[in-house]
């Protein structure tokens, strides 16, 4: 535990450091971006970037955690972004569905 902390704090950064670190980043800025959204039109909303935030950072995170081979990190983020999607096909489907009067 102590090599690990001392590796944290001494800065040695890798590539795939920086893809975690992205990852991370991305995924938790969803919520900044619902919340200002949401105080703009004063009510609760999830907007469309929400979920291409989402994606981007779950799957960044699986290429992270499929790098280390720490299972339970793979477990956290492999099936995430297909509901994403999902959510994704929806809106889109729906959109479309509104412009040509359906």
């Amino acid at each position: 535990m102590d090599s690990k902390l001392s590796q944290i704090i001494s800065g040695e950064f890798g590539i795939w450091d920086v893809v975690a670190i992205l990852g991370l980043l991305t995924f938790s800025s969803r919520f900044i971006i619902q919340w200002i959204v949401s105080e703009i039109r004063k009510e609760s909303v999830i907007p469309v970037a929400f979920w291409h935030l989402s994606i981007v950072g779950s799957l960044l995170m699986l290429a992270y955690a499929l790098h280390i081979a720490d299972r339970w990190i793979i477990l956290s983020y492999l099936f995430n972004s297909l509901i994403y999607f999902r959510n994704l096909y929806f809106i889109y489907t729906k959109k479309r569905g509104v412009e040509t009067g359906e």
